[in-house]
């Protein structure tokens, strides 16, 4: 399933909230070097219980708004407030 992205780098602590259809991602990393990109994986695979190679950014490499590939089901994403 195909999720869309609003990456908060810099954050004080790592959370997840649901703004409409778009989910917003605060992340403790500064966007450099592809650090926040890590990191966005990482927590996306802990929070949603996949492997890190299972999720993939489609779009927004180098942005803000990203759109992400997640092998879940739409009732695991709809259970994110």
């Amino acid at each position: 399933m195909n999720i869309e992205i609003k990456v908060i780098p810099n954050a004080k602590k790592r959370e997840i909230s649901r703004e409409g259809s778009t989910f917003k991602v605060k992340l403790k990393s500064v966007p450099r070097d592809g650090k926040a990109n890590e990191e966005l994986i990482e927590f996306l695979s802990d929070t949603f219980k996949i492997k890190r190679s299972e999720v993939k950014i489609l779009r927004g490499e180098k942005d803000r708004r990203k759109v992400v590939s997640l092998p879940v089901d739409e009732s695991v994403i709809n259970s994110i407030s």
